[in-house]
């Protein structure tokens, strides 16, 4: 029988846990924290994942605001948020409609802010990177001595779990989605996490039986939000796979969450420092 890596499970207990740390920061040290997300463009895919932060913000009682400007507004604002010490957390929601800006208005955001670790991972780890190591403890599925394929080598996903399971000492092969031999890779695999934003890129016959598969990547088809596995993948009982739904994607706004708090709590433990 299929296995399911079912990430909403597990995000409930750690949407607890946090509601019990805000309420704590709250409380304790009059800390609220706050995420502000910059907007510059609009698509049914941005305003889903929008949408899903305000209202898990207002289950873990964290204010997240909505900044939508123009591109040419976006540093200002940035700028504005970044000396705001109301505001605990920076995010720019990608992808933008000029993608040749991403870069610079990423770096714009100050590093104790920037909360998605995409310019900088100096205060953060990057959030789905973290959300994919969550789901895999969380089901003790141990990468120690593993051959892992991750299909994909972008900025949210690809390039820093790249990093970061190369730093743990696991066998990582890296993979961009047009490698002609992307089958041969993918078939010696024993665990594969992929996220291109290719419907269908992964299909039944690139998977042995027992593989390991986290689907983390998205995109809009037909105003649905849909992975990188095909569907004759999820007819098969004899993996281990992220549901079309809920896998990752709850993961990534605990973590992203997450990250918000642990900035919160700098700020209280800095209040508490100045005032002793």
């Amino acid at each position: 029988m299929m296995k399911l890596l079912d990430g909403s499970e597990l995000a409930a207990y750690i949407k607890e846990r946090q509601a019990k740390q805000v309420r704590g920061l709250r409380q304790a040290w009059q800390v609220f924290p706050k995420l502000a997300i910059v907007q510059t463009s609009d698509s049914p895919v941005i305003a889903t994942y929008v949408r899903l932060k305000r209202v898990y913000g207002e289950d873990v009682l964290i204010d997240v605001e909505l900044h939508t400007v123009s591109e040419d507004e976006a540093l200002v604002r940035i700028d504005e948020l970044n000396h705001d010490e109301t505001v605990h957390g920076i995010i720019i929601q990608l992808p933008l409609a000029d993608e040749s800006r991403t870069d610079e208005l990423l770096r714009a955001v100050s590093p104790e802010k920037d909360v998605d670790a995409l310019a900088s991972r100096k205060y953060f780890d990057a959030a789905t990177p973290m959300a994919i190591n969550w789901l895999l403890a969380g089901y003790n599925v141990d990468l120690q001595g593993k051959k892992i394929v991750l299909v994909g080598e972008g900025r949210l996903v690809g390039a820093p779990l790249a990093q970061m399971w190369q730093n743990s000492g696991y066998d990582v092969t890296v993979v961009s989605e047009p490698t002609e031999n992307l089958k041969t890779v993918i078939q010696a695999a024993d665990v594969v996490v992929t996220a291109t934003g290719v419907p269908g890129l992964i299909t039944s016959e690139m998977l042995r039986p027992e593989t390991v598969v986290v689907d983390a990547g998205t995109a809009s088809e037909g105003g649905k939000i849909v992975g990188d596995v095909a569907p004759d993948v999820r007819e098969r009982h004899d993996l281990v796979i992220t549901p079309e739904k809920g896998g990752v994607g709850p993961l990534t706004i605990c973590a992203l969450f997450d990250n918000v708090i642990r900035s919160a709590r700098r700020v209280a433990t800095q209040q508490d420092q100045a005032s002793t």
